[in-house]
């Protein structure tokens, strides 16, 4: 008797794996997430690419606008610098934020109980509103009533928002000063995984702290700083709260980024469609430096794994 027949001559008894009902079960437990991204993700996405190619003022009756309002923002002279200060402001952003929390995420990966308090420590400053942050840099740059009067340090007690350069560079530090904990936290969890063994290896052949941070360290966070870098970017095509409150996009239009634009266009003028383009503008952007930089970071599907 073959081994697939059972129970006489012309009965076979087939054997049914779990296959079928487990990717029924997983097909389950995406729905829900699957249909949050609809309604959350796709659903806006579509209504503002509609509302693109329309006129309407926020409040009165939507009418077809044809390509008026793309016509009118791509021909706006405003809109190349504003995208030339979302890139400046993306740019030195993450040539501050990567190096800082790399180091810093490194230094918090090791086993002592001190650096435990640190982390937590360093956390605070993501824990806090953008609103809040900018109102509380705002008043200790002021240069009449701010901390450098208040201590007399010179230094301090210049205009810092008032200036161009300046500006630029307090909306820098202070974004900075925000997100380095967030991905001082990534990195923090990429070295853990990261065998102990190689720094061992490296050390019998005599290699030093830095050789070994450049040579191990760096190289297996390559897919982990893929990772982070396209937080930074793309998260940067999105602050808003943050300069609306601490620069309102001055001095001039210093630090008026694609999205602070949008706002002014849509909430301040009323003018729904041109600001709907721009959104369309940050997504495409978004989008397109997110998949240049999985391009960067070469396929992830390989066996290669950090820490393997």
């Amino acid at each position: 008797m073959s081994s697939g027949t059972a129970g006489g001559p012309g009965r076979v008894v087939t054997r049914r794996t779990g296959s079928s009902h487990g990717t029924g079960a997983v097909g389950w437990m995406v729905f829900p997430a699957l249909l949050m991204f609809v309604v959350f993700g796709v659903v806006p996405l579509v209504g503002v690419l509609v509302l693109s190619f329309a006129q309407w003022d926020g409040l009165g009756p939507i009418h077809p606008a044809g390509l008026a309002n793309w016509g009118s923002v791509l021909s706006d002279p405003g809109l190349p610098h504003a995208i030339w200060v979302t890139f400046e402001i993306m740019i030195l952003s993450w040539a501050v934020q990567t190096p800082l929390s790399l180091l810093i995420g490194t230094f918090l990966a090791g086993r002592q109980r001190y650096r435990g308090l640190l982390a937590v420590l360093y956390f605070v400053p993501l824990l806090l509103s953008s609103a809040a942050i900018a109102i509380t840099y705002k008043a200790l740059l002021d240069p009449n009533f701010g901390l450098g009067a208040g201590l007399k340090i010179g230094f301090l007690t210049q205009d810092w928002l008032g200036r161009s350069g300046l500006a630029v560079g307090v909306v820098i530090f202070v974004v900075s000063w925000q997100f380095i904990p967030f991905h001082s936290l990534i990195y923090q969890g990429g070295v853990r995984q990261i065998p102990t063994t190689m720094y061992e290896a490296a050390e019998i052949d005599g290699a030093g702290r830095i050789r070994q941070f450049f040579s191990i360290t760096v190289p297996q966070l390559k897919y982990t700083i893929i990772t982070s870098s396209t937080l930074m970017v793309v998260g940067s095509l999105t602050f808003f709260d943050l300069i609306f409150v601490l620069t309102a996009g001055g001095p001039g239009d210093a630090t008026r980024v694609l999205a602070l634009d949008m706002y002014k266009r849509g909430f301040q003028a009323n003018l729904m469609g041109p600001a709907s383009v721009i959104a369309v503008l940050l997504v495409l952007i978004g989008l397109a430096l997110a998949l240049l930089l999985r391009r960067l970071g070469g396929s992830t599907t390989a066996s290669q794994q950090e820490g393997a």
